[in-house]
């Protein structure tokens, strides 16, 4: 691992404790009233359904994504190899 690659890991890794650390007393205030509001059964529950969506969608993309790149690369080693100059005997 690179030094510049190194310092950007431990500045990211310090930016997100600084921000979980900002955000503490807010997501710890009292009578389970938080960023959103009070905290009941229905938002938790819709929090966690919006988790698996999201997810499932982020899986879903990048996977389409992963074929389009696969398909691109395949394409480029066919044009390679139909270019290639014959193996001289």
């Amino acid at each position: 691992m690179s030094r510049a690659r190194s310092a950007r890991l431990i500045v990211l890794v310090l930016a997100a404790l600084a921000v979980s650390g900002a955000a503490a007393p807010a997501a710890l205030a009292a009578d389970g009233v938080g960023l959103w509001g009070p905290t009941d059964d229905k938002v938790v529950t819709y929090w966690g359904f919006g988790c698996m969506i999201f997810f499932s969608v982020l899986v879903t993309v990048l996977s389409l994504i992963q074929i389009r790149r696969e398909g691109r690369k395949e394409r480029l080693r066919q044009e390679i190899e139909r270019l290639r100059p014959p193996p001289a005997e």
